[in-house]
């Protein structure tokens, strides 16, 4: 008789706010086993996204126990029949799938089409803060914006100093050397973040927004980027050319769709679960991407937007991290990593 091999984890038993003891648990659990295309992952470090936060505030706990985090990076420890792209001691970095246990475990089991070697020059840490706003800025931009070296126009980044926002400003100077990008920001430090990513104009969404662009984009813009769209398309509508498009990543509770047909404007929706969760022919389109990204960091070209690092994957700072990007205040990332590399 053989004893069953069990690794750490914290999750939530019933959904619910960061001062519910439900909303972080931590457990001893089953080791996972890697399915065919599976790698089994030493996890190092992770970052907590915005969508952490809606789950374990709103969705039910799945089995009454339910592991949460997306981005991760860590080494490789076992993989499965059909892997062919990875080997045991390869140094990874994903953003996983909503369907499957989360990276707030010591193992986690992530499908090889969705994840890349890391960046070389980053530490565990740093890597961790880019897979899913990496993924989401550069599906945005190429898949459905379609843009190319050659493009060239004015892009409203908004909502700049975010996560994603970070990604887009810097995946547009690195790839897109033709457009113009323009991100809103209402604080000085988060101006001054947005400016040193490579953003040319830095309008106040606080403040009269179209007033503001009628100055930095006065023939109007041709692309927006949103993470905040609720109440907002009668803006957008103003201040896009015709035949402009927007990609947005949030949850509105109504778009009124019709406003967009006399500039012929289009409305993209960004989910970068979609594939995984679809099990999407191209699904390895995520690996391929987060290998760029990696190549675009390598080369000095695209940072990392961990801002702040907490040491010690624990209950506590699991808490605290959800508290902060829970606050909307938060500059870049939040990451939590097991211990303190010297960062890179």
């Amino acid at each position: 008789m053989t004893s069953e091999t069990l690794t750490s984890a914290i999750g939530f038993t019933h959904p619910g706010p960061t001062s519910d003891e439900r909303s972080f648990v931590a457990a001893r659990i089953a080791a996972p086993t890697p399915g065919p295309r599976d790698l089994l992952v030493s996890v190092r470090a992770t970052s907590v996204n915005p969508v952490d936060v809606k789950v374990r505030a709103h969705s039910p706990a799945t089995n009454g126990f339910r592991i949460l985090g997306f981005d991760a990076a860590g080494i490789v420890t076992g993989v499965g029949e059909d892997v062919q792209g990875f080997s045991v001691g390869d140094e990874v970095y994903y953003a996983g799938a909503l369907d499957r246990p989360g990276s707030n475990s010591d193992l986690q089991l992530v499908d090889e089409r969705i994840a890349a070697r890391k960046p070389e020059s980053l530490a565990f840490a740093d890597a961790a803060a880019l897979p899913l706003t990496a993924l989401t800025a550069y599906e945005g931009l190429a898949d459905k914006l379609h843009l190319t070296a050659s493009s060239e126009g004015t892009l409203l980044m908004v909502g700049g100093a975010g996560g994603v926002g970070s990604m887009v400003i810097q995946l547009v100077r690195a790839l897109y050397p033709g457009i113009h990008v323009i991100a809103t920001a209402s604080r000085p430090e988060s101006a001054k973040w947005v400016r040193d990513l490579g953003a040319h104009d830095v309008v106040d969404h606080h403040g009269d927004v179209v007033a503001q662009l009628g100055q930095a984009a006065p023939e109007g813009v041709d692309w927006i980027f949103t993470t905040n769209s609720h109440g907002q398309l009668p803006t957008y509508v103003s201040v896009l050319k015709p035949f402009g498009q927007i990609v947005a990543i949030d949850d509105p509770t109504h778009v009124d769709v019709v406003t967009l047909k006399s500039k012929a404007l289009t409305w993209h929706w960004e989910f970068m679960f979609a594939r995984s969760m679809h099990h999407a022919a191209d699904m390895d389109r995520q690996a391929a991407i987060l290998s760029h990204v990696a190549q675009l960091v390598d080369s000095g070209l695209i940072r990392s937007t961990a801002t702040t690092v907490l040491v010690g994957r624990t209950v506590e700072n699991l808490r605290r991290a959800h508290e902060l990007v829970e606050s909307g205040s938060v500059i870049g990332k939040v990451v939590l990593t097991d211990l303190d590399e010297s960062r890179r």
